[in-house]
């Protein structure tokens, strides 16, 4: 995977005073933090944050980080800030990761195939647009797929059948992901009510 390669300055100034002059100049205040290292207050252009978004063949971005004059390092995009009113970027996190241990992300969820119960009538639901994750920085999937053409009308299928080589899906309940569902106002068959038991317990 080729990363984007993203430049930061050291920021020195503090304050509301000192953050509209960078935004006035289009660039925003970001810190960068990792396990092993302090905390760094920096800038960085908007235009390169959003470039690298674009670029991101993954939901959760990965780039290679220049902070001032030091080598680049791998880092993630944790967390960008965002002024809800005029939408405008207001503050990024960035945290240094390593290459060879495992990171929290998050992987969009893309079915696969026609799913049975459409040809009776049923509306494929999914339940889950994304799903944490567990890998390595460099093997976060672009997205999580999952082959409906078996599902048939009252069926689900769940976080616990969906494997992925390398990449773990951390979950407490075994809840569920895709779902094909009759519409409203059609009676329920055995095999719904069933399915729909073992859903509340």
């Amino acid at each position: 995977m080729e990363l984007f390669e993203l430049k930061t300055n050291i920021r020195e100034g503090r304050g509301k005073n000192a953050a509209r002059v960078l935004r006035n100049e289009g660039r925003v205040p970001a810190v960068v933090y990792g396990d092993n290292s302090e905390t760094i207050s920096v800038d960085v252009l908007v235009s390169d944050v959003e470039e690298a978004f674009k670029l991101s063949e993954t939901a959760q971005v990965v780039v290679n980080l220049k902070v001032g004059d030091a080598e680049p390092q791998v880092a993630i995009i944790r967390e960008v800030q965002t002024d809800p009113a005029r939408d405008d970027m207001r503050h990024v996190d960035f945290q240094i990761v390593s290459l060879d241990k495992k990171i929290k992300a998050v992987a969009p969820v893309e079915t696969v195939g026609k799913a049975a119960g459409l040809e009776m009538g049923g509306l494929l639901q999914v339940i889950r647009r994304q799903l944490d994750v567990l890998c390595l920085p460099l093997s976060i999937p672009t997205s999580i797929k999952i082959d409906v053409t078996d599902l048939k009308i009252g069926k689900s299928i769940h976080v616990d059948e969906i494997k992925i080589d390398g990449v773990e899906i951390p979950h407490n309940v075994n809840f569920t992901v895709v779902t094909v569902v009759r519409p409203k106002g059609a009676a329920l068959d055995d095999d719904e009510e069933g399915e729909g038991e073992a859903e509340e317990a």
